[in-house]
């Protein structure tokens, strides 16, 4: 009896929290959706489908972007970094940190967006007044209405107050 090899991997790679994947996939299929539905990563979530949301942010070559305005396709090569890729339950990010402390959150269901928003604001030009850093968050948006809580948790983690 012969053994089976494995089948090769097909279709274009591309590496989401560190780890390659070979999408195999429809080339109208988001990021969005690709994360969710085929990887399982549920973090970033579904909230308007259209970009206006940000609950579905993700990291994209170390930028923010609304993984519901990608194609999944179009991004051949490239890393992706989602909000499980950011931390551990037993090793949190100091951003995720900083949410729990604050309060940063209500429902949830806008957190991880937010939180990735806010990693990147650590690497974006943002001014240090609370008015600066709403604008820079301006792209994600929290129905339950914890804005202040996150500005606080933000300006903790950029060294800025916020204890």
């Amino acid at each position: 009896m012969q053994a089976v090899k494995p089948a090769r991997p097909t279709g274009p790679a591309i590496v989401v929290n560190g780890v390659e994947h070979h999408m195999n996939v429809d080339v109208r299929t988001t990021l969005l959706d690709y994360l969710r539905d085929h990887l399982h990563l549920t973090g970033a979530k579904k909230g308007c489908d259209h970009g206006q949301c940000g609950a579905c942010t993700v990291h994209l070559n170390g930028r923010r972007i609304n993984a519901c305005l990608a194609l999944a396709l179009a991004h051949e090569g490239d890393g992706v970094t989602t909000i499980e890729g950011l931390g551990s339950p037993e090793r949190l990010h100091p951003m995720q940190a900083a949410f729990v402390q604050h309060d940063g959150y209500q429902c949830g269901y806008c957190t991880a967006g937010q939180i990735m928003s806010a990693v990147a604001l650590l690497e974006e030009p943002c001014g240090g007044d609370d008015a600066a850093i709403r604008e820079c968050m301006s792209g994600n948006l929290c129905r339950c209405g914890a804005y202040a809580n996150i500005v606080a948790a933000i300006r903790q983690v950029r060294g800025e107050g916020g204890e």
